[in-house]
């Protein structure tokens, strides 16, 4: 495109400097290039020779280097794409491999799958954790921390007032704290969440905090994934890294679970001689070990690699996953009118756990 321009301005000087050699009338030498002046606006018949292409009505402004500045605004290049096609030039509307797609370093390929929609009713039930976990290496744990919170979304005014059957906390260290608009007896006798004034309905088309708990320990008997992993030097400036998980808890269902072991900066890739899963080596200086999901039918599993570096190069251990099943136990049962339980409401519930920062110092 540069050449282009180029071309382009070299020919409108040669037209320029015929038009200024061409007898003894006064003429703007660009009145000569066709029929119609686009920078005078003056027409100049010439009846021996054909009508000549003519310019844009518009005055051209100069290029500038911006307009040709790579990774300038898109704006810029299609003004000038379009510039080029007004004169009659062939510009082909095939778009090119974007920088970013050059430089990230990864392959393209298809966009990953997206997280699958939650039909949601008019009574929507929403429970979500995040867990804090710092184990350390040669065993105990330093801190474990869950923090959830129950939402309500409503969005016919027919079903305002209502009442939700909760399944209580199944961890006796969970200590749970309602709304203060919420009947907290009524969550203390029969575990159900409604208003204190059951004559008021749930505000309607927004997310209603009803209900938050939280559990603290340094108990390690309460962690729900145990990472064990050991570096041993074979002497020679090399380790040799073996790494395994186990389920502590096995009513979680814990899925997309990434383990992330540092790699020391400058050794190169691992060699793994075993692994259960998959696992991705990131020359940025991390080994992502990747488990579709640890159950109580996969509570296990291990990887053995090779690298050079010291022990204390390959931690802290980091591990990433989320859950449909709460931690604490905590469920939404069921959904009733305020005014008779014999009549339940149709609604629909969402349960995630998160692990928020997960690691073995």
């Amino acid at each position: 495109m540069r050449e282009k321009a180029k071309e382009l301005q070299r020919q409108r000087m040669e037209a320029t400097k015929k038009g200024g050699m061409g007898g003894g009338f006064n003429v703007d030498p660009m009145r000569a290039i066709g029929s119609s002046n686009a920078y005078s606006g003056v027409s100049v018949d010439t009846p021996a020779e054909p009508p000549k292409p003519t310019f844009s009505s518009a005055p051209r402004k100069p290029m500038t280097s911006k307009a040709m500045k790579l990774g300038g605004k898109s704006k810029d290049v299609d003004s000038f794409v379009d510039q080029l096609k007004s004169e009659g030039e062939h510009v082909s509307n095939e778009a090119p491999a974007t920088r970013s797609n050059l430089s990230s370093g990864k392959a393209i390929g298809k966009a990953p799958p997206s997280a699958p929609t939650i039909k949601m009713e008019s009574v929507h039930a929403k429970i979500e954790e995040k867990m804090t976990v710092v184990a350390r290496r040669d065993g105990g744990l330093d801190n474990m921390e869950l923090s959830g919170h129950l939402t309500l979304r409503i969005t016919d005014e027919a079903f305002g007032r209502i009442k939700l059957q909760l399944k209580p906390a199944t961890n006796s260290m969970v200590q749970t704290q309602t709304h203060p608009n919420i009947d907290k007896e009524l969550m203390k006798r029969r575990s159900q969440i409604g208003l204190k004034n059951p004559a008021k309905p749930f505000p309607l088309n927004t997310d209603v905090g009803v209900l938050k708990w939280r559990l603290q320990t340094s108990d390690e008997s309460n962690i729900p994934l145990s990472i064990n992993c050991w570096p041993s030097d074979n002497g020679q400036g090399v380790c040799d890294v073996n790494i395994e998980y186990e389920l502590e808890q096995d009513q979680l269902e814990l899925q997309d679970v990434v383990i992330t072991i540092p790699i020391p900066h400058g050794s190169g890739s691992p060699v793994v001689a075993e692994c259960d899963g998959e696992y991705t080596f990131e020359k940025r200086g991390s080994l992502l070990w990747q488990l579709p999901v640890i159950d109580a039918n996969n509570k296990t599993g291990s990887m053995e690699f090779s690298c050079s570096g010291t022990p204390d190069d390959f931690f802290p251990v980091q591990v990433a996953f989320f859950s449909k099943k709460s931690y604490s136990g905590l469920q939404v049962l069921d959904c009733y009118e305020v005014e008779n339980e014999a009549l339940n409401v149709k609604h629909s519930t969402e349960c995630i756990l998160l692990g928020d920062r997960y690691e073995i110092i």
